[in-house]
């Protein structure tokens, strides 16, 4: 087993006044050779440790800790996971990564199927490579929540959809989690033709009969990119086939509030934009504990901003700027239009265009912002940009101004000849970038 390198210890943690330094090394906690990082958090809440560490120097040091459950140790390591990662035994009929053209930055290839990134993370897991140990650990540990990509409970329908033989037993493997003190929310990619209709009430009829372990459902729509030679061929959602899902889930969302006080299974705001249906209403949304998976995304980023609004002083609004630029994609460009309205509204002598783009890299079917490439800003916005332009900072990697196509925001700014601001994806930040921006001039 590999040693874990320490490449920061947190000012003022009991680590730090203990002596630990960066560059030393763990070698055990309370005798136990730390496996993975979920082994190390579970050890790590013990009220009293022994922490064995390998100095830089060689020099093997046992340090007697009490400390409260809930405090850590505040040691970064420099392999977060202390393993290598889990890749995805699957070939998913629609995987994104399996469409993607080649020439792409290596990192975004990787498939990832490790619990670990579900705990650490968020990251949905499809269960098909975790060993009876490690769903033993999770249980041991009390891992929660639990993300599953679950897709179909028909076991052939599920194989068929992962072109896994091991693919068909996730309900078994949910109702191992059956009283527990463990939480799953689960994911559906629906795709037409293959988990829909009569299979997606069969699936979300399955997972309400492991409620309340499993919490909630979040169905999202296959997304397809035009890379797709030597794939499998599956198609997206039509107007109608959008529409006949969410009177769907509508009408057991209906039946499980009444039953169970929570709709439990919701569609991704995709769904609704695709069939022109208008979007549920913000208290529908419950908790918005499914945001990451596009539901409700659009109306609470809509509160966000009415809120921001309501709090803004009188004088900021009185020296508002001429003119502000957005950039977005397809599936949001209507959406963000009229949140552009709601703006102007409230500043005075301020007009705000917003545009569309087009998705040519990855294929038009793909509408998402996030996916939105310095590319394709260039080519349909150099000569068009008149003011500062606000982006969301979800077109850009998450710790690097750097577009999915490799482009520099500085590159895309200069082609332009236009200030670029990322802007997180909240309406708070918004409102605060154009307060700035008009504060500026």
């Amino acid at each position: 087993m590999e040693k874990n390198r320490i490449i920061d210890v947190l000012d003022g943690s009991i680590s730090q006044e203990l002596g630990v330094e960066k560059g030393d090394y763990l070698i055990s906690i309370n005798g136990v050779e730390v496996s993975d990082c979920i082994e190390y958090r579970f050890l790590e809440t013990n009220d009293y440790i022994e922490l064995e560490i390998e100095k830089k120097s060689g020099e093997i040091w046992v340090l007697e800790i009490e400390k409260e459950t809930d405090e850590t140790l505040g040691i970064v390591y420099e392999n977060s996971l202390m393993d290598k990662v889990k890749t995805c035994s699957n070939k998913c009929v629609f995987c994104f990564i399996d469409q993607l053209p080649k020439g792409m930055r290596k990192s975004l290839y990787l498939k990832d199927d490790d619990s670990r990134l579900s705990f650490l993370l968020g990251n949905f897991l499809t269960m098909t490579n975790m060993k009876e140990e490690e769903l033993d650990k999770i249980i041991e540990y009390g891992i929660s929540p639990i993300k599953i990509s679950v897709h179909s409970t028909n076991p052939d329908i599920r194989k068929r959809m992962l072109k896994n033989e091991a693919g068909g037993n996730v309900l078994e493997i949910i109702k191992r989690f059956q009283n527990t003190n463990i939480t799953i929310d689960c994911q559906i990619v629906l795709v037409p033709e293959f988990n829909d209709r009569e299979d997606l009430e069969n699936t979300i009829e399955d997972l309400m009969g492991c409620y309340p372990t499993v919490r909630s459902v979040a169905i999202v729509p296959v997304g397809l990119t035009k890379h797709r030679d030597g794939l499998e061929e599956i198609r997206g959602f039509t107007v109608e086939e959008s529409r006949y899902a969410i009177d769907q889930v509508e009408t057991y969302q209906k039946k499980y509030l009444e039953e169970i006080g929570t709709r439990f299974v919701y569609l991704s705001d995709e769904f609704y934009i695709k069939g022109k249906v208008e979007l549920p209403g913000y208290a529908e949304y419950e908790d918005f504990t499914l945001i990451e998976n596009g539901v409700g995304m659009a109306r609470q980023f809509e509160r966000e901003v009415d809120d921001a609004l309501e709090e803004i002083e009188f004088d900021e609004k009185e020296n508002a700027c001429n003119k502000v630029s957005m950039a977005t994609g397809v599936l949001s460009y209507e959406f963000m239009k009229n949140i552009g309205l709601r703006i102007v509204e409230r500043f005075k002598g301020l007009s705000i265009e917003v545009f569309e783009i087009k998705n040519e890299f990855f294929g038009e079917e793909v509408t998402v912002s996030g996916l939105v490439t310095g590319e394709d800003i260039i080519k349909q916005l150099k000569g068009r940009v008149k003011s500062t332009l606000l982006i969301p900072r979800d077109m850009l990697k998450s710790d690097e101004d750097i577009f999915l196509d490799d482009l520099m925001l500085e590159e895309v700014e200069n082609e332009l000849g236009a200030r670029i601001i990322p802007v997180e994806v909240n309406g708070y930040s918004l409102i605060n970038e154009i307060i700035g921006e008009c504060n500026n001039e």
